[in-house]
């Protein structure tokens, strides 16, 4: 018989790519989670994983254990969730991994409307960057995560998570004091730019966005706080893409904005596959589908 607990430290060695990461998400020591694996492999019978001097990698057989290790995970997911509908009431706590922009723009609505509506609900927020949310989601750190699309995030095809569409904001173009110039994309392929880190999903969207327009940006500054980036133009110092929604109610020092086609921010919630019938999630689930 297969243990189940063998199977979360199989995806999360998979997901992570080192013994040492997967230890740090599931809280063990390098050493336990080698002795799973080991104890996996001799169970299934096959070698699941190949080392090198840079991480693990997932044999033919890994691969294959893998896809039924998702789907042995999100039946225990839609088990406890079946059971926790057949309690009565829905009283109780869910944590929320998401980044700054939407915990002002649809979580905290969704927060003050369900402390009508389902008042046994306690919504715990983790504020995380667009990217970090679905590793906090998917390493059960957290119960949903809300999240910015970006290369290289799951897909919708992704057997491990569900995910809900939130809403979708268009970036606009901060220029310094004085430059009241329209203008356009191509045109600012020689500026200095500021912007996020990379990692962070909305340097990836400005950096595609650019690419787009035929050039790669050159970032001088760097921050994942909006504030700080539009200081940082006012200053003289650079332009910027800023998603619309992180300028709304922001000290603008004399830059001039503008309105520019391409680049968009499309946001969603996740949970992990099975979970979505919750009734702590599925509520929460509604409520920031009502708030976006």
């Amino acid at each position: 018989m297969i243990d189940t607990r063998r199977l979360r430290t199989l995806r999360a060695v998979a997901d992570h790519g080192t013994v040492t990461a997967a230890a740090a998400a599931l809280h063990l020591t390098p050493s336990a989670v080698s002795q799973q694996l080991g104890a996996l492999e001799h169970e299934v019978g096959h070698r699941l994983f190949t080392r090198d001097g840079r991480g693990v990698h997932l044999t033919a057989v890994g691969r294959i254990m893998l896809a039924h290790a998702n789907e042995v995970l999100a039946q225990l997911e839609r088990a406890e969730a079946e059971v926790a509908a057949y309690a009565t009431g829905a009283a109780g706590e869910v944590t929320v991994a998401c980044f700054a922009t939407a915990i002002s723009a649809v979580l905290s609505p969704a927060m003050a409307a369900l402390a009508v509506t389902n008042p046994g609900l306690r919504v715990r927020v983790l504020d995380a960057e667009g990217d970090q949310g679905l590793k906090m989601l998917l390493d059960e750190l957290a119960d949903l995560a809300i999240a910015v699309e970006y290369r290289g995030a799951p897909d919708a095809t992704d057997r491990r998570i569900t995910r809900r569409p939130l809403y979708a904001e268009p970036f606009d173009l901060v220029l310094p004091p004085g430059r009241d110039e329209p203008v356009d994309l191509p045109a600012l392929a020689e500026e200095t730019w500021i912007g996020p880190y990379p990692g962070n999903p909305v340097h990836d969207v400005i950096t595609f966005a650019c690419e787009q327009a035929g050039f790669t940006p050159r970032f001088a500054h760097s921050s994942d706080d909006f504030r700080a980036v539009v200081a940082l133009v006012g200053a003289g110092t650079g332009v910027a893409l800023v998603p619309r929604r992180a300028l709304k109610d922001m000290a603008l020092p004399g830059v001039t904005i503008q309105q520019v086609s391409g680049p968009e921010r499309r946001v969603f919630a996740a949970v992990r596959r099975g979970a979505e019938a919750h009734p702590l999630l599925k509520p929460l689930l509604d409520a920031l589908a009502a708030a976006s």
